[in-house]
């Protein structure tokens, strides 16, 4: 497994990090506890060396599971967010100074750890960032040896860009082949500040992979179902045909594709992925984790035409 530096954090992990939301079965329906079990270890023999979870996905149970498989494997880089507080009906998203030193303490029992690598703020408003006491509190932790970096899950350009301006170390964003102007736009902050980049939705939630028909049916649980219409679906994988070209020699999947494109960009440092079952992760790793080359620089070039083709801008 390829390794990369995390920003300037000092931190060097691996270029395929292990996200968790789809494996705590929040996201696309159940996963058996086993299973669940059998990936993180799977990940981890594989050369895995970065896991990104939250405190709320499954109640806080996935960071449990995280913790306990990585006890005694060495140097792993912890990813865990913030910010979803679900002792409310319905939840709400906090921020708060006490509310971040009250959940730090929790989600370090449950990684039976002493401290989080990387602690990212869940999704929060541009708003939450302009005021002191967040940014103050994260820096508190940081002090206490709580937390050794600080960052934000970003889920726009305005989010990422008050983060890097209050000087997250890290920051996630979502980038793929159909969705790739955010880190685009704050390239150049990102160069400046040197803040490491998580590269979440690699797959587009799966869209990506190919795989589905266009009256495909999404089970009972799986967010997809509410997320697009049977006409959205459809356009939505004519726009995914049109990136075929890229699937051809070395590559040999749009799954793999997608992905490689991820790592192409020197931004990344790694492409979250979030494989369900042993099988999922093992196929990732067999496509992508040879190289060195990612994508031809002739396919790369293709790339601006095809979005436009598709009314993507790109």
């Amino acid at each position: 497994m390829r390794t990369r530096a995390l920003g300037k954090t000092g931190l060097r992990v691996s270029e395929l990090a292990l996200g968790t939301w789809g494996l705590s079965g929040d996201a696309y329906g159940p996963v058996e506890d086993a299973e669940q079990d059998r990936v993180l270890a799977r990940a981890l023999e594989m050369g895995v060396s970065v896991i990104d979870t939250a405190d709320a996905y499954g109640g806080g149970r996935m960071e449990q599971k995280v913790g306990r498989a990585i006890a005694g494997q060495g140097e792993i880089v912890v990813v865990s967010k913030v910010g979803l507080d679900r002792t409310t009906s319905p939840p709400r998203k906090r921020f708060d100074a006490a509310y971040l030193r009250e959940s730090v303490e929790r989600s370090l029992r449950r990684l039976s750890r002493d401290w989080i690598d990387v602690y990212l703020l869940h999704n929060p408003q541009a708003s939450t960032l302009a005021t002191s006491e967040t940014v103050d509190a994260l820096l508190e932790l940081k002090a206490q040896g709580k937390i050794a970096h600080w960052g934000v899950s970003a889920g726009d350009i305005e989010v990422g860009r008050a983060a890097l301006r209050k000087g997250a170390e890290v920051i996630e964003l979502a980038y793929n082949l159909l969705h790739s102007w955010d880190l685009h736009r704050l390239a150049g902050e990102i160069m400046v500040t040197g803040a490491g980049v998580l590269a979440r939705s690699t797959l587009g939630y799966g869209l990506l992979a190919a795989d589905w028909a266009k009256d495909h049916d999404f089970a009972a649980g799986d967010h997809r179902a509410d997320r697009w219409t049977k006409p959205e679906l459809a356009r939505r994988l004519e726009q995914v045909a049109a990136f075929r070209f890229l699937v051809q020699g070395e590559v040999a999947t749009m799954r793999s594709a997608a992905i490689r494109y991820v790592l192409s960009s020197s931004l990344v440092t790694s492409a979250v992925l979030g494989p369900r079952s042993v099988g999922q992760i093992e196929d990732v790793v067999r496509e992508v984790g040879v190289g060195p080359v990612y994508l031809r620089d002739a396919a790369l070039a293709r790339i601006p035409r095809a979005l436009e083709s598709v009314g993507i801008e790109p």
